[in-house]
């Protein structure tokens, strides 16, 4: 062995780093996915991981219907299927869209393993090395894992309280091909944002869509929370307006319990023929089991009025959050979601969210730290808090702990460095970032 080849294989722990594809090198555990094991010991309040409250699920609404399809078509359920999915589920998830606007053909959805694999799947068939990607900044932790995955650039646009900022879409396109980047599609997360808890208005999705349509991008919308909301709707899915433009996905997994692994998504024919085969490719077909439960729970169930007691539970959560924030840290800033699970919070100039994430689970509080949401390391003065999982007592109890930690980060570094005590950050600097020069 050479001395170069003795020297690589000292440094590494793994004998076959040189054999991995380039891509591997994207693949990276993410900051949500590191504090499970932490966030899951029991005397830790975690306001950390996205973990729907399948508590407020009855058993028995599942129970039976495992039965029933076990009994009555159990040699089929438990079979190979179609790469497409269940035609039947496929109608079904047609009635479930269309409470968000949206008017399909039952040809046109494919069913999945989760809507994250529809993620991977679309990424798979659009994303060369050195394609760019655009999305708010934040924007869901795995779905940047996934683009960077396929070596992708990831570019950032700006949000306010009313979602993705037009203009500043409008200023990086410009600026993107005019560097001659090659743009591949815009990924949004439009109602009940993850990690940012707004909603994009109605008028904004129609700029968005025509902006869109006059540079030629597609959009990926992925709508996981959009039938979770408070006090009133999300305006209607943007593909219910843009059928060509959009690839739309959803999921089960909010709605019902995220162990069915069931997604799906919704996209143009010839995308969806592509998607089909990539479908097929990676998994053979997705769970006959599964889709079939879920078919049979569509079928008899009340499922209406199960999101519609997710939605009281949500409620009730969310409110507990922003109320204690009011009442323990009341000099931060934060978003009010109106649905969904997450408020974003912004901390002062002088502390690093990520940082402190240590200090915070040692008084036996998590979070998940703003870093984790942008690809370009943004998001030090943010941290996002989820709401769903912990009671409205140990979401109280999570805020009190968390103001402790965030008062003893200050003075500590008060007594080193004389930086001040804690202020109120500007609204503008919610999100990570000012917003931008649109003159």
């Amino acid at each position: 062995m050479t001395e170069q080849g003795s020297s690589q294989a000292g440094n590494n722990l793994d004998p076959w780093y040189h054999h991995y594809a380039d891509r591997a090198a994207g693949l990276r555990a993410s900051e949500v996915r590191a504090l499970f094991a932490v966030a899951s010991r029991p005397e830790v309040v975690s306001l950390a991981g996205g973990m729907p409250y399948v508590a407020a699920l009855p058993q028995d609404l599942v129970i039976d219907a495992m039965e029933r399809v076990m009994r009555e078509r159990g040699a089929a359920a438990l079979q190979y299927g179609s790469g497409q999915g269940i035609p039947l589920l496929r109608e079904q998830i047609l009635d479930v869209m269309a409470l968000e606007g949206i008017r399909a053909n039952a040809d046109d959805v494919v069913v999945t393993t989760g809507s994250q694999h529809a993620l991977e799947l679309v990424s798979k068939l659009f994303l060369d090395p050195g394609d760019v990607v655009l999305s708010e900044g934040p924007s869901y932790v795995t779905a940047l894992v996934i683009f960077k995955s396929y070596q992708a650039e990831v570019e950032h646009v700006p949000m306010d309280e009313n979602g993705l900022i037009p203009e500043a879409l409008r200023e990086h396109i410009a600026r993107l091909k005019s560097a001659g980047k090659r743009i591949k599609f815009l990924y949004t997360i439009p109602s009940f944002h993850n990690p940012a808890g707004v909603t994009l208005s109605w008028e904004r999705r129609l700029e968005v869509l025509e902006i869109a349509r006059q540079n030629d991008i597609l959009v990926l919308e992925d709508n996981p929370y959009g039938l979770l909301y408070f006090d009133r709707p999300a305006p209607d899915a943007m593909r219910s307006v843009e059928e060509d433009g959009v690839v739309y996905l959803g999921t089960f997994s909010k709605t019902l319990a995220p162990g069915f692994r069931v997604g799906w998504a919704l996209a143009p024919h010839a995308i969806r023929e592509k998607l089909v085969l990539a479908n097929e490719a990676a998994v053979l077909s997705p769970s006959s089991f599964t889709q079939s439960v879920i078919s049979e729970y569509l079928s008899t169930a009340d499922w209406k009025g199960q999101i519609n007691t997710f939605r009281d539970v949500y409620r009730e959560r969310k409110n507990a959050l922003v109320g204690a924030l009011e009442e323990y840290l009341p000099e931060l800033t934060w978003t009010n979601p109106n649905g969904g699970f997450y408020v974003w919070v912004t901390l002062p100039d002088e502390l690093d969210s990520k940082a402190m994430l240590p200090r915070a689970v040692t008084e036996l509080v998590a979070y998940t730290p703003g870093t984790a949401f942008f690809a370009n390391g943004d998001g030090r003065r943010n941290m996002r808090l989820s709401f769903c999982y912990p009671t409205p007592d140990q979401i109280r109890l999570g805020v009190r702990r968390l103001a402790t930690v965030i008062r003893d980060e200050l003075d500590l570094l008060d007594t080193f460095a004389g930086t001040g005590s804690l202020h109120a950050p500007s609204a503008d600097s919610r999100f990570g970032s000012p917003p931008p020069d649109a003159s």
